[in-house]
């Protein structure tokens, strides 16, 4: 394990390799599970801010069910998530043209029409962040639905800290970012 300020990083965030590979896993993230993205609280206020340009995104079921279930839901651990259509996908994931789920959210924002990529737990998956009073702890979320991005990740020796770069340094930081990096060259 390491620790940086106030987070405990697992040693599979340094040592186990992952670079997503939508053409075999289809996006499966965006649908699989029991709830939606989770969200911070203050990403609750930037989703009813960038919603009105992003629902230009999303298909009509998806739309319906924002307007049935609201934009996000209090689950039962007392965290945000976002609603889900028909308790399937995320309500802002979209099909391409090759039926590979990605998100409304991020394609609004490539287009360069909201300035707001996505939830931070959807960029920095697979690691999951854990809030206790003190620190955060900073794991890897292993999912089958996953094992091709790790098996493109092992060909590729890529590891999880630095496939996840930029949202790592979009959620703690640029210095912290370096702090990582250090721990890990000097371990």
């Amino acid at each position: 394990m390491i620790i940086i300020d106030n987070t405990y990083i697992s040693d599979d965030i340094v040592e186990k390799h992952f670079v997503c590979d939508l053409l075999k896993c289809k996006g499966a993230c965006c649908i699989e599970g029991d709830l939606g993205a989770p969200l911070e609280e203050d990403e609750l206020k930037k989703l009813e801010e960038v919603y009105p340009i992003v629902k230009d995104y999303l298909p009509e079921a998806n739309i319906k069910a924002i307007e049935a279930q609201g934009l996000y839901i209090k689950d039962f651990e007392n965290e945000f998530s976002t609603t889900t259509v028909d308790g399937r996908e995320c309500v802002f994931a979209i099909y391409d043209d090759r039926k590979i789920l990605k998100c409304g959210i991020e394609q609004a924002y490539r287009d360069k029409k909201i300035d707001w990529a996505k939830p931070v737990s959807c960029h920095l998956y697979p690691i999951r962040i854990t809030k206790y009073e003190q620190f955060d702890a900073i794991n890897y979320h292993q999912w089958e639905i996953c094992a091709p991005a790790c098996t493109h990740g092992d060909a590729l020796k890529v590891p999880i800290y630095k496939f996840l770069k930029e949202p790592l340094i979009r959620k703690y930081g640029e210095k912290w970012y370096e702090k990582l990096t250090i721990a890990i060259n000097e371990g």
